[in-house]
């Protein structure tokens, strides 16, 4: 029998990441921490080769999440998922600490990424935990007429961020930004992400910024030109919601994933049998227990635990927020 499981994260050291946040989130965590190093990713469970998560609690400790999907295939994702995806595990979850604004970026779809990359194409929410006052993102055209020879003078006359959508946030924003949607987050937020399992992206536009050795970073425009929505106009991507306190209040459901928002306040249970699909279970505050068949894992800011899709029922218990996850049949 299976149990909650949970993996190492994989941290991140990027140009835009900060010192503090995520060194403190995941410290005890498994993970080895640099102090100093500019983190900005968690890589909280991966199945993204080269980055392939560790389990770090029961009897499976130590083997990769690709090895347990191998052993338990239906059992561990669920049969239909195995089907699709076989030993790659479908999603990746993140947490982002944005010390600095990150490039204007896209995405491919699945199929321009398969005939480029050998690889899934990536659709992604941002959840967002924390913010500074002020704090904006950018998402999608602020007209949706935009044209590919308007978009490409932009980058020429270095206005493009002057085209974008861009949005003021706060915590508990929630943003679906499906693949080819330009996109960038901010300074001095943080969030929770799902997303397809991919890590190709296309930057188009990095603010003129130079590393600590003074080199500028690779720009893909040429590639970005292809897998633009120039109709995204952005405004969609801001997902409306009402918490509800102990439901399931859904955010979004997409052929990549199912994302519900709970408000935890004491004691629910969650019937997971009939989905056919592992659950993600995230933290985004507060401090909560999941519990399957008598194994219990305590979640505090942005843990994550994977239950098996074998699995009956949960039951949660504690206050705050979680994110539920998982593969609906489309």
């Amino acid at each position: 029998m299976l149990y909650p499981i949970r993996f190492i994260p994989r941290l991140q050291e990027v140009i835009w990441g900060g010192k503090e946040f995520l060194a403190n989130v995941k410290a005890d965590r498994g993970v080895r921490i640099t102090p100093g190093k500019l983190y900005g990713e968690s890589w909280d469970i991966s199945g993204l080769e080269g980055n392939i998560s560790v389990v770090a609690n029961g009897f499976l400790k130590k083997n990769n999440l690709e090895e347990i999907i191998e052993v338990y295939m239906g059992n561990l994702v669920g049969d239909k998922v195995y089907e699709k995806y076989g030993l790659t595990f479908p999603l990746l979850a993140k947490t982002l600490d944005c010390h600095n604004i990150l490039s204007i970026q896209v995405h491919p779809d699945d199929a321009l990424a398969a005939e480029r990359h050998d690889s899934y194409g990536k659709t992604e929410m941002w959840y967002v935990i924390d913010a500074e006052p002020g704090s904006y993102l950018y998402i999608g055209f602020k007209d949706n007429n935009i044209t590919r020879e308007e978009f490409i003078k932009s980058l020429n006359e270095d206005t493009l961020p002057e085209k974008l959508n861009k949005v003021e946030v706060k915590a508990g924003d929630v943003f679906y930004i499906p693949a080819g949607t330009v996109h960038a987050l901010g300074k001095g937020i943080k969030v929770v992400e799902i997303q397809q399992t991919s890590d190709v992206t296309y930057r188009i536009y990095d603010w003129n910024r130079v590393d600590s050795e003074g080199n500028a970073r690779e720009l893909h425009t040429a590639l970005a030109i292809d897998a633009i929505d120039f109709s995204k106009s952005g405004e969609e991507c801001h997902i409306k919601y009402q918490p509800i306190v102990n439901e399931a209040v859904k955010l979004i459901d997409c052929p990549y994933f199912t994302i519900n928002a709970i408000e935890v306040d004491g004691e629910l249970e969650r019937d997971v049998i009939s989905r056919d699909s592992f659950v993600l279970y995230t933290c985004i505050n507060g401090e909560i227990d999941v519990e399957m068949d008598g194994n219990t894992e305590h979640l505090m800011q942005s843990d994550v635990v994977l239950i098996p899709a074998e699995a009956d029922n949960v039951t949660i218990k504690g206050r705050g927020r979680l994110l539920e996850t998982y593969i609906s049949e489309q």
